[in-house]
This record gives C-alpha cells, sequence and structure tokens, in this order.
C-alpha cells in the first residue's frame, strides 16, 4: 500500500514540475529570441547612423554643389534649394527612424530582464514546489545548518571546558 502511495505522490509530483520545466524552456527561448531581435535593431541603428552621416556630410554646401555641377540650369539656385530640401527630408525620416529604434530597443530590453526573470523565477518553482528527489537522486538532501550548528555547539562546549 505505501508503495503504491509513493508511485502516486512521485507521479503527481512529475506532472506538476514537467510543465514547469517546459515553461523554463520558453522562457529562456523567449530570452533568446529577444536578444536577437536586439541584437538586428542595434545593426540597424548602426545602419542608420551611418546613413544620417552620410546625409551630413551632402548636406554641407560645397557637397550639394559638387552634386549638380553636371547638371545644366538657367536656375541653378533653384535645384540647390530643391536637392537640399531633397536631403533634408531624407534626414528628417532617418531621425525618425532613429527615435522609433531607440523606442523599441528600450522596449526589447524591458521585455529581455522580464523574461530573464519569468526564466529564473521558472527555474527555481521546481525547488521550492517540489520536494520529490533532488538532482542527486536522495529522497531528502542533508541539512547544512544542522551541520554547522553541531560543530559550533561542539566548539563552544569544548572552549568552555578549557578555561
Amino acid at each position: 500500500m505505501q508503495s503504491i502511495k509513493k508511485l502516486f505522490w512521485l507521479m503527481l509530483i512529475g506532472a506538476l514540475i514537467t510543465p514547469v520545466v517546459a515553461q523554463q524552456q520558453t522562457a529562456a527561448e523567449t530570452a533568446a529570441s529577444l536578444r536577437a531581435k536586439l541584437a538586428e535593431a542595434q545593426s540597424r541603428q548602426a545602419e542608420l547612423q551611418q546613413r544620417l552621416q552620410e546625409l551630413d556630410e551632402a548636406l554641407k554646401p560645397e557637397n550639394i554643389q559638387n552634386s549638380l555641377a553636371g547638371v545644366g540650369s538657367v536656375h541653378p539656385e533653384q535645384l540647390r534649394d530643391q536637392r537640399r530640401r531633397q536631403l533634408e527630408k531624407e534626414k528628417a525620416g532617418v531621425n525618425t527612424q532613429l527615435e522609433q529604434l531607440a523606442n523599441s530597443q528600450r522596449r526589447l530590453e524591458k521585455a529581455i530582464a522580464d523574461a530573464d526573470a519569468a526564466a529564473y523565477h521558472q527555474s527555481a518553482t521546481p525547488d521550492v514546489v517540489g520536494g520529490g528527489p533532488s538532482a542527486s537522486g536522495e529522497e531528502n538532501p542533508p541539512k547544512p545548518k544542522a551541520k554547522t550548528a553541531r560543530r559550533r555547539s561542539r566548539r563552544s562546549k569544548s572552549k568552555k571546558s578549557n578555561p
């Protein structure tokens, strides 16, 4: 009868722990996925910053003039203004993308922290809820605090007897 009860409890504990282990892998995988997205966002940010530097360089008056050097026109100042407006519009778009990317990175960093915390809590849950066999296979692992307390009490007794 006791072996049946033990088997029942082991099966119950196993059934409770299995979903937790699956969730732990899911949370860890989620964190890894979010880290990959963060790396992609950082890569995209570097590209956009490079493009922003290119646009800043292209917006210099001498570079605008050089870019239109081969174009003949009766009103070259209008062409220069048009080119400048086009570059400024593109620069504003890149700045907007950078702002959105920065917001996205902040959200990803928070989501990574949350996923890491969830994975940590899920990994700690079997130990707290468990009560089953430990990783070493022992039914009841030794309690180190009791051992330390015995050592301390022996030391204090020996010190008291040797004044």
